[in-house]
């Protein structure tokens, strides 16, 4: 940072909390401290015991293994239930590719929900060498076309439901072929629809040039691990999206790390039966997509986030793993269906840091947590909250399981730094001192698509940042208090939403919280609380702050000195609240339906 220009808030906010530094970041250390990586191209002279890596791979070989096996379960939109074996997968996704080579298609935009024909896509558009440009169908549809014509797609792989969305895009580009999928349970005939005869085509086009099946596609045959396979795109909720570019060898290895961390692959009996809660768009769905695949394991797919089924499917079709943000997990735990499963399920809980009441919650119910954090921008998860024997004696031990935790195997341990300072510094290991969260090694996104200057600034002094603000603990394991733009500053106290967030939900009506800053005369910011309240049970806001201020652990400068019942909380595609749109509610800008 320059030193005539303005300090940043994360500055701001951390001032009130750290020793001051002699330490000063200027245009000449930034230069210092900022290097290109260097290439991963690999050449082929005299370095035959390195192949290039790819995660694709992992469906030929699944099918080269166990054809039989079951890769698919699914409730097809015309209400079906449809079940696939990994060679049935493989053959599709095969005739995808064969498709997409076909007519030339390079930069494929995916618009759907967890489908088969989602999962399929994955791996033809790549095997085809091409690049997949996953889009949240929950976005409006200039977002949608803004994303489409940011990416540079030439197709688009469209889930029937959701096609009327492309209609901005569609103007744009008329010529740009959308290939529509039915959700259906038929594969041929009338009810199939294009994207089942696209996929019939391809392999017919394969028979017809020779056969060569997998040998011929870009499966494990790539020619650099660094290239670019998928541009999956950030939630932009205060700015345009960014894409993220995402190579083989970064979602290779995300994806092992998956395996081994969410423990796809330690199943006391037969194999891992994945339960698709978390959308496959976002962040091509953590790499779980590649992940189950490498284990061999069953995609059960969900079109959308549905309560009832999802307790009938954790129950009935055996699943033992599933993914989902807090929020998900907090209203599947309040769901009348809910009841302690006799198997446990392991369950990656990521998007938002989670509290302690909530892994308690889970924990009776027998869905196991796992807490792991990351971004868009590393692939999903890069940090775990590994749980150590000890803690199960602790009256703390749930606190302790929230933590984000150390890096995952596959990549470099976390670090936290100090803001604004070059070279990097790091923050004291105490639990005390809060930085700035960055990262470092395989699970780092390559770049920024097409934003060269994002880039610079994502990996200003050669660390990924992530803006989160977090402690040191003296184990190694870093600890979220808030994104730095989050954070309330009254009257000096610095307030963490997060911290106030968990505390709040402790009372027994309380089902949800989400608390931002409001101007206040007095102490410039002070905390206002929205929540929703559990079913069945009543309560008032003023009620809430008596007891947050007289009966609960919160301090007292803590105290939110509003607190607004809502019948829902704004919520991302992927379960995070929605603080911005709480900042506008705030302002007065709220629908009266909210």
């Amino acid at each position: 940072m320059s030193p005539n220009a303005p300090p940043s808030r994360l500055k701001n906010i951390l001032g009130h909390l750290l020793p001051s530094s002699s330490s000063q970041s200027t245009p000449e250390a930034t230069a210092a401290t900022t290097t290109t990586p260097p290439s991963n191209t690999i050449e082929d002279k005299n370095r035959n015991h390195i192949h290039q890596l790819s995660p694709t791979f992992f469906l030929e070989r699944a099918a080269a293994i166990e054809p039989d096996g079951e890769a698919i379960y699914h409730v097809t939109a015309n209400g079906q239930i449809l079940r696939r074996s990994y060679i049935e997968f493989a053959d599709r996704a095969r005739g995808l590719a064969y498709f997409l080579r076909k007519h030339g298609l390079k930069r494929v935009g995916i618009l759907a929900p967890n489908t088969p024909a989602f999962l399929e896509s994955i791996f033809g558009i790549v095997a085809a060498g091409g690049v997949m440009v996953p889009v949240n169908y929950r976005l409006k549809s200039d977002d949608i076309s803004y994303i489409m014509n940011f990416g540079e797609v030439d197709s688009i792989i469209a889930d029937a439901e959701y096609v009327h969305l492309l209609d901005a895009f569609r103007k744009e580009h008329p010529t740009v072929p959308i290939i529509i999928d039915n959700d259906t349970d038929a594969t041929e005939g009338e009810l199939s629809g294009p994207f089942d005869e696209a996929v019939l085509e391809g392999l017919t086009y394969d028979r017809s040039t020779g056969s060569k099946g997998w040998s011929d596609l870009l499966s494990s045959r790539i020619p650099d691990e660094d290239d670019m396979l998928a541009i999956p795109f950030t939630s932009g909720t205060t700015s345009k999206p960014k894409g993220v570019v995402y190579t083989h060898r970064g979602a290779y290895m995300a994806a092992l790390g998956n395996v081994v961390e969410s423990g796809l692959n330690a199943v006391q009996h037969g194999r891992c039966r994945y339960l698709w809660t978390l959308p496959m768009f976002h962040a091509v769905g953590w790499t779980f997509p590649w992940a189950v695949c490498a284990v061999r394991g069953t995609h059960v797919c969900l079109r959308k986030i549905d309560y009832p089924l999802i307790w009938r499917l954790l129950r009935e079709e055996g699943v033992t793993h599933f993914s989902a943000a807090p929020t998900v997990n907090t209203l599947l735990c309040a769901a009348a269906e809910a009841a302690r499963l006799p198997n446990p399920v392991r369950v990656t809980v990521a998007a938002s840091p989670p509290t302690a009441h909530l892994f308690e919650q889970m924990s009776k119910l027998n869905l196991q947590p796992v807490h792991v954090y990351g971004l868009t921008e590393t692939y999903g998860p890069i940090t775990k909250g590994y749980h150590m024997p000890f803690w199960d004696a602790s009256p703390n031990k749930y606190a302790l399981m929230a933590r984000q935790g150390h890096g995952f195997l596959p990549s470099l341990p976390v670090r936290v730094v100090k803001p604004d300072v070059l070279p990097l510094e790091d923050v004291a290991k105490d639990g005390k001192e809060i930085g700035e969260i960055v990262f470092l090694g395989n699970l780092c996104a390559k770049e920024y698509y097409k934003d060269p200057e994002a880039t610079r600034k994502m990996f200003l002094g050669g660390a990924m940042h992530s803006g989160d603000l977090a402690v040191w603990h003296p184990d190694g394991s870093a600890h979220i208090q808030d994104r730095a733009k989050d954070i309330i500053i009254s009257g000096g106290e610095n307030i963490s939403s997060v911290a106030l967030e968990s505390m709040l939900v402790e009372h027994p009506d309380v089902l949800e919280a989400g608390v931002v800053a409001v101007p206040d005369s007095h102490w410039g910011e002070r905390p206002k609380a929205y929540i929703t309240v559990k079913p069945g049970q009543t309560m008032t806001g003023q009620g809430l702050i008596d007891w947050a201020r007289n009966q609960s652990s919160i301090s007292k400068f803590m105290v939110p000195r509003e607190v607004e019942i809502v019948k829902e909380l704004p919520k991302t595609s992927t379960g995070k609240i929605q603080k911005n749109v709480l900042r506008d509610w705030a302002r007065g800008d709220k629908t009266d339906d909210a």
